[in-house]
């Protein structure tokens, strides 16, 4: 059985970690990080500890969905001990990708803004589309929960970036996120990424090209956080024979 440490347990996704890998044929939690005291009943034989040290040393991989800076203390303690690092934490700094991009000399990390298969789905479909009709305007609007911090969200930041490749532009130079004012004509090439907040939404994610007289959206909605925590567990799985490097869900899933 393929020891697992749950970095976050205590989150939405943690939680349901934790429970999805109950049952599983091939993995089991080792290990259950968490800062704050855990107010759930642990199954016997599951190590609870605030310590990643501790963590890191009683996994085999570990799976991450916390906050930026609790990623960051994962991969400083994993250049100390490397472990594969299974991460889906979003709104990282450009300091945190370049100690990810680091500590993915010594360990395989598998990085993704959403863990779900639709999703990565959407992102080759992103890709053809922009291609395709590349004198169409491109719009991403992504729906999520009032509790999210970070906006856009990571997916849709992701989606924005193959839309973007694949029309050999820059993302940082066109993007677009936010419209108030006299502010003139929409550019040719900028890609606007607009975030809703509200209710308990999942997560929703439209990619749209529009030009005169037709358009086309490209849609994915999550109705459960369970799409995160399977995709996730499949990518720990897949990770834990894989050399060093930088992966994504796509590699994972052979797309």
């Amino acid at each position: 059985m393929i020891q697992v440490g749950v970095h976050g347990s205590t989150g939405r996704v943690g939680r349901l970690l934790l429970e999805n890998l109950k049952n599983d044929e091939l993995a089991k939690v080792s290990v259950a990080h968490a800062i704050e005291k855990i107010d759930f009943p642990i199954d016997e034989g599951i190590v609870v500890t605030n310590s990643v040290d501790v963590m890191l040393e009683q996994s085999e991989v570990v799976i991450d969905f916390t906050l930026p800076d609790g990623t960051e203390a994962l991969l400083e303690g994993a250049l100390k001990n490397p472990t594969p690092l299974v991460i889906g934490t979003t709104g990282l700094s450009a300091h945190q990708m370049n100690l990810m991009a680091t500590a993915s000399k010594e360990m395989p990390i598998l990085y993704a803004t959403n863990m779900s298969l639709g999703v990565a789905i959407l992102n080759k479909l992103a890709s053809i589309a922009s291609k395709a009709l590349n004198d169409f305007d491109a719009e991403i609007v992504e729906m999520h929960h009032r509790y999210k911090k970070d906006a856009p969200s990571g997916t849709a930041l992701t989606l924005a970036e193959h839309v973007a490749k694949a029309r050999g532009l820059e993302l940082d130079k066109v993007r677009v996120s936010g419209r108030d004012g006299n502010i003139g004509e929409r550019s040719k090439d900028e890609i606007a990424v607009m975030a809703l907040r509200g209710g308990d939404i999942v997560g929703r994610h439209t990619v749209g090209f529009y030009n005169d007289g037709e358009f086309i959206e490209l849609n994915h909605t999550a109705t459960s956080r369970d799409t995160f925590a399977k995709g996730a567990i499949k990518a720990a799985k897949w990770l834990v024979s894989q050399n060093s490097g930088l992966y994504n869900i796509t590699d994972c899933l052979g797309l």
